[in-house]
């Protein structure tokens, strides 16, 4: 790779050599004077040469000066890359430090994950060409160093944001290969050479270990935020996640509702088949709970046998609905060795003068309201107080089953 040229070197540079030639130009001069009209026509002649050699240094120093100061910013996101421990930040610098690599138009980050897909990030791509350009390895399924690409159009396919060439190179992990990172370009002269890939794969080595760094911090984060019985999230997590809906809801004028619910007689059942039992049950309505709910809702474990849900944007109408599914999941058939159970639940919507701890305590109010008419309820608690959800006047035993 070439030597590093700063950016201060570079004009130091370029302003030495114009100095040079302003002094040589004034020898010239001078002598041309005093050998009269030969001398006038070697002083053109060495004043077109020198604007030619003028030229050709000034062209030459700003590429180097073009070159350093895109080292400079590849050799700074490089820097930080471990100064990170948020995976979504140090993605986002190792994208920068690819894009910075001369020529490059776009890249992309695929990393293996523990879920069924992978972990994606990418820069100076559309959606659309997010999705065609993933690599997930060699074609042929061998390991490689390297892979490069070149596209193809069909006539009359043209235009200048089309990807004509890529390059992908493994991101290595402890054991092996956790990703890939490619670089693209738009450009259809631009083919990438062995001083590229050496580039691109120094940017890998060193995105490795920053990468796995991020992700075993968020996956014991996730943890954290997971409680360990029912795998929903847990107390922490909802008052947190509660806050933060609360202020976005209120900052953009937005919906939002919470359902708080419990398992009515949970007690006496766990009196009854044993705590060890009692706690397979809670796992149980856990898993059926997570089968209803939709994949913008928040499903947490509050404490014991009471779980909540956030809901957003959306209104107790929404909540009321989600009620309804979640009683006919884990009523419609026994759980475990407690047999059939039934809920009781509250429901809330966010009102204009609520903090979090206030929305939370009416949607609590309104769940224990709604075991005071006889359990299997739900109960809504309005702008003006309590009011009963058509449920409410229905005997329990009708309220509760499906």
């Amino acid at each position: 790779m070439a030597e590093a040229v700063t950016p201060t070197t570079a004009l130091f540079a370029v302003g030495a050599a114009a100095a040079v030639l302003a002094l040589l130009l004034l020898i010239v001069l001078l002598r041309a004077r005093r050998r009269g009209g030969d001398g006038q026509q070697q002083m053109l002649a060495l004043v077109a040469e020198m604007n030619a050699r003028m030229e050709v240094m000034v062209r030459e120093l700003s590429e180097a000066l073009e070159r350093a100061q895109e080292e400079g910013r590849r050799n700074r996101f490089l820097g930080e890359l471990g100064a990170s421990i948020d995976l979504d930040e140090v993605l986002s610098r190792t994208l920068e430090a690819g894009g910075a690599i001369p020529g490059v138009d776009a890249a992309i980050v695929s990393i293996r994950d523990n879920a069924d897909k992978p972990i994606v990030a990418t820069l100076g791509l559309s959606a659309e060409e997010a999705q065609r350009q993933v690599v997930s390895g060699p074609p042929n399924g061998h390991e490689a160093r390297a892979i490069s690409m070149i596209y193809q159009y069909p006539p009359g396919v043209e235009g200048d944001g089309l990807v004509h060439s890529g390059l992908a190179v493994p991101v290595p992990g402890e054991a092996s290969a956790i990703g890939f990172i490619a670089i693209y370009s738009r450009s259809p002269s631009l083919r990438f050479e062995e001083e590229m890939v050496r580039e691109l794969e120094e940017l890998a080595k060193r995105a490795g270990p920053a990468i796995e760094n991020a992700r075993r911090f968020r996956e014991a984060r996730q943890l954290a935020d997971l409680d360990a019985l029912t795998g929903l999230h847990n107390r922490r997590y909802f008052h947190d996640t509660l806050a933060r809906e609360v202020a976005r809801a209120q900052r953009y004028d937005r919906q939002l509702a919470l359902i708080v619910f419990d398992l009515d007689d949970f007690k006496a059942i766990n009196d009854r088949i044993g705590h060890l039992s009692g706690d397979a049950v809670l796992a149980e309505t856990a898993e059926r709970v997570r089968d209803v709910v939709r994949s913008a809702d928040i499903a947490c474990r509050v404490g014991g046998d009471e779980f909540a849900v956030i809901l957003p944007e959306s209104s107790t109408a929404d909540a009321d609905q989600l009620y309804h599914r979640l009683r006919g999941a884990v009523s419609s058939r026994p759980v475990g060795q407690a047999g059939r159970l039934f809920l009781s639940a509250g429901i809330a919507e966010l009102l204009t003068d609520d903090d979090p701890t206030r929305f939370f305590e009416r949607a609590d109010e309104a769940l224990y309201r709604a075991k005071e008419l006889g359990k299997g309820q739900v109960f809504e608690a309005g702008a003006r107080g309590l009011s009963a959800a058509p449920e409410a006047s229905q005997p329990p035993g009708t309220a509760s089953s499906q």
